[in-house]
């Protein structure tokens, strides 16, 4: 589309470094004074709007009638069924999942009617908009408004402003229908000082932030404390994983906490996995902010590769979409972890805040895996987070200097194959209240994960020829189980057999083959 003349050229969406602008000209004396505008005062922004839903159940919602007092709890069922088959025999097929019903949100941001509902002044919107036709070049009205995430009364009040100002003009309609929802606007030759002003303040090109004390208010509504986590409803959460007993018993308390766990133990036994399944044991979808504004500048919250959107419920009323319906977050952060991607993260090339991991993951789950293979040493980093483990708060640190006061309300793991002795300390163990090992599987858990990866992969599967496994290759050569070998060695044995254009199935040819590849131990020289 054509840009109107000696307009910087744009970078990309999220700013990579600027542009020299020296040399931008002003327009002619003929085309009149152009009208200057300096960066948008903070203002006293209007009360705030409710945005918690006091009943998230629908009215005609019933409680369930609870049990007579006299009815003992039924006992809660096993974590697995029997496994280690006899000699010949097939495991039997485990349980189907059932599927629940996902509870509504406890939070719902209404669709804002007036700029005051928003909470944003008149000059932050015009900018917003402005940003989108400099990136993207001219847009219709419709376009406009998906881009900022503002209803579409909203954003036409604002390209009218925009308009009398002579910063945009009207280019042509769509032909469909009537309204600045059809019609293409585009930038005049009037915008160049004032565009050269705006992206000098910041680059941020995206949907209109949220106020900092909404999203706090929201975070409170959707905290995952006080949760009822049960046996039950965690067993309907781990899928094919074998998953011991004490593993139940000690992560159940622990969520019900909403305090953190430290997961140590050998590598390769499913400390991952297990972090990974319990986050679908915390009921209900949260509402994520795309962004936030602390006075002039905007941090960026929503992170499409962490947060994974959900669909509105058929029916339900219009939010507000600077919101995004997401389930609840698991941000799983390993060797890359330093302190200071724990603070906020400020780019002077495009002048906006991106949020830490903890920011994100909030509402959430927060794995710190690999524990102590950081750049940062294990000391320096615990104690980083003793403040968010021992208050619920924590503070980050703007460019500017001030301290920002956030709620810290994410449930976090810790995940270690090294010593713990060598890592911690009293102090962290102190607070970190719950710790559990993840043990190795023994012979019989072996068995049942053998079986659960051959039907997933789709080769039969032989209980005495895992057993010769296991007699021939584990026994015999003093090896270790590790929960990720079943998976490891039918992978093997499928690529091994594709190779020599055989189908794949388990062979004690195929079984040593896999093994010999496998196991491998290098000697020092």
């Amino acid at each position: 589309m054509p840009r109107p003349p000696n307009l910087p050229e744009p970078d990309d969406e999220f700013g990579d470094e600027p542009t020299s602008h020296s040399g931008i000209r002003t327009p002619d004396a003929h085309q009149g004074p152009v009208p200057m505008r300096t960066a948008p005062v903070t203002q006293p922004l209007p009360q705030r709007r409710a945005v918690t839903q006091t009943n998230p159940l629908p009215r005609d919602y019933q409680p369930p009638p609870p049990p007579p007092a006299s009815t003992p709890p039924s006992p809660p069922p096993m974590s697995t069924p029997p496994v280690g088959p006899p000699p010949g025999a097939r495991p039997s097929a485990p349980p189907a999942r059932a599927q629940a019903k996902p509870l509504p949100p406890r939070f719902f941001p209404p669709q804002p009617r007036t700029l005051g509902d928003t909470g944003l002044n008149q000059s932050m919107v015009e900018e917003l908009i402005l940003k989108a036709l400099f990136f993207a070049g001219d847009l219709r009205g419709g376009e406009i408004a998906s881009r900022v995430k503002l209803p579409s009364v909203i954003v036409d009040e604002a390209i009218e402003g925009l308009r009398k100002q002579k910063y945009i003009d009207l280019k042509g309609g769509g032909g469909l229908g009537v309204g600045k929802s059809t019609m293409v606007f585009q930038l005049t030759t009037f915008a160049t000082d004032l565009i050269k002003q705006i992206l000098e303040r910041n680059r941020y090109n995206g949907p209109a932030p949220v106020r900092l004390e909404d999203w706090f208010e929201a975070v409170a509504a959707q905290s995952s404390r006080g949760s009822r986590i049960t046996r039950a409803k965690m067993e309907g959460q781990f899928g094919d994983l074998i998953v011991k007993d004490y593993i139940f018993d000690g992560l159940g308390p622990a969520m019900n906490s909403g305090r953190a766990v430290f997961f140590y133990g050998a590598p390769g036994n499913g400390k991952t996995a297990i972090c990974q399944s319990l986050i679908g044991c915390y009921d209900g979808d949260i509402y994520v902010p795309h962004a936030v504004l602390v006075d002039d500048f905007i941090i960026r919250i929503y992170d499409e590769t962490l947060h994974e959107p959900r669909g509105d419920d058929p029916g339900s009323q219009a939010h507000d979409t600077r919101w995004v319906r997401c389930k609840r977050p698991l941000v799983v952060v390993g060797g890359e972890l330093t302190l200071q991607t724990l603070d906020l993260i400020w780019t002077p090339e495009v002048r906006y805040y991106e949020a830490p991991f903890q920011l994100k993951a909030m509402n959430g789950m927060l794995l710190i895996d690999d524990f102590g293979r950081q750049k940062v040493s294990p000391k320096d980093l615990l104690n980083r987070w003793i403040v968010p483990l021992e208050n619920d708060v924590d503070y980050l640190t703007m460019h500017t200097g001030k301290k920002l006061k956030v709620p810290f309300d994410c449930f976090v793991a810790f995940s270690t194959n090294l010593d713990p002795a060598d890592l911690v300390d009293d102090a962290f163990l102190r607070r970190v209240r719950y710790k559990l090992e993840v043990q190795a599987p023994d012979d019989d858990q072996f068995h049942a994960i053998f079986e659960r990866v051959c039907r997933k992969r789709n080769v039969p599967y032989d209980a005495n020829l895992v057993q010769y496994l296991i007699d021939a290759h584990y026994k015999q050569g003093h090896r270790h189980f590790a929960g990720c070998q079943p998976r490891d060695l039918l992978e093997q044995v499928i690529d091994i057999a594709h190779y020599r254009g055989e189908q794949p199935r388990l062979t004690r040819s195929l079984l040593d083959a896999a093994v010999k590849n496998y196991f491998v131990r290098f000697e020092r020289r």
